[in-house]
């Protein structure tokens, strides 16, 4: 969802900036993409919040990206707490009933 609201970005970066922005925005828009796949990782989660000050820094060639970085980087916040609860929750309950 991230990178389909970064191309639509750089549509709007198209007609005012160089090549260099639409480089870069590009490169965001596909690493977004490719850490999609990391996420089981440690290494996704980290490369995940490199990329989500990323996208809330190319509001300095496209204004609305500070709003819409910042909404994306609350909800990535909100799904690292809520993911954590639901692990401990979870090994919490395999703690106490093992599977057959």
């Amino acid at each position: 969802m991230e990178s389909l609201v970064m191309g639509f970005a750089l549509l709007l970066a198209m007609d005012q900036h160089g090549a260099a922005v639409l480089l870069g925005g590009s490169a965001i828009a596909i690493l977004l993409i490719l850490c999609a796949g990391m996420m089981k990782r440690t290494t996704g989660w980290i490369i995940g919040s490199v990329l989500q000050i990323a996208v809330f820094c190319y509001g300095f060639v496209v204004t609305s990206m500070f709003f819409l970085g910042a909404l994306f980087a609350a909800l990535w916040i909100a799904a690292y707490i809520i993911g954590r609860k639901g692990e401990a929750i979870r090994a919490e309950l395999l703690r106490k009933k093992p599977l057959n």
